[in-house]
């Protein structure tokens, strides 16, 4: 395929990603299809992250964990060691220094976490960004920071003109975002959370559900011996009592 066209596909692939795991591992195997372009591919993946909304962004922030897992399976290291590179530009991409991306600041370092936990990211590195992310999980209080239109003009009670951002409130997390932004983002949050729930419950490919249980289950002992024949006990008391109970009610409807 012509080299530009790869660039162009890759791009829309970036530009569509969302809260499925679809998207993320479709867009992951075309660039590893394309590892001969992968310094051509990653470039499209610093420009879109400083070209495209905070929503786009955050997604492509949790579409760089899934390549990085997909890269280290096939074995082709160049995305880590490009990732690892420019993670600093990605990050001030991803959450900007002015503020405008305080709603991004949680998924930054959820990611970040996530690379440090499978050794992609040194823990010294995700300490030091950590640093700096402390400043930018507050929306911005500067004005117009906070309103997708910025600066507004308005009119107080006495006729005054004022600067006072419109549209949205002072401290709101979701920075620029519109109302539509906003919305979508709460939506592929929930999905993201919902199947952080759906995979903590599941169990490894690894270990069938009987083998959790055995692993999990402590030495058999003689206590346990012990409340067995307790229980066998009970049992042959309990049918003998129905039996006699049976017998009687029979032996009573007979005899009316």
């Amino acid at each position: 395929m012509d080299p530009f066209e790869v660039r162009i596909r890759f791009t829309g692939l970036l530009q569509h990603l969302n809260a499925s795991l679809t998207s993320a591992n479709k867009a992951a195997q075309y660039a590893l299809k394309y590892r001969d372009m992968d310094e051509d591919l990653h470039s499209c993946i610093l420009e879109q992250l400083e070209r495209n909304t905070m929503n786009i962004r955050a997604n492509i922030m949790y579409f760089l964990e899934y390549l990085c897992d997909m890269a280290a399976r096939e074995n082709h290291w160049d995305y880590v060691r490009m990732i690892q590179r420019d993670i600093l530009r990605i990050v001030d991409a991803v959450a900007p220094e002015d503020g405008s991306g305080a709603a991004n600041v949680k998924v930054v370092r959820k990611v970040l976490k996530a690379l440090e936990t499978k050794t992609f990211l040194l823990a010294q590195t995700v300490g030091e960004i950590e640093e700096c992310l402390k400043e930018r999980d507050i929306a911005p209080d500067a004005v117009g920071m906070s309103s997708p239109l910025g600066p507004q003009e308005g009119r107080n009670g006495e006729g005054k003109e004022t600067n006072t951002p419109t549209g949205k409130a002072k401290g709101n997390p979701f920075g620029k975002l519109d109302r539509k932004q906003a919305e979508q983002r709460i939506e592929e949050d929930r999905e993201r959370h919902k199947r952080q729930r759906e995979t903590a419950w599941a169990v490894s490919r690894d270990e069938s559900e009987f083998e959790r249980v055995w692993n999990e289950t402590g030495e058999l002992g003689e206590d346990d011996f012990e409340m067995w024949r307790e229980e066998a006990e009970e049992r042959l008391r309990a049918g003998r009592e129905w039996k006699e109970e049976y017998l009687n009610r029979v032996g009573g409807g007979g005899a009316e």
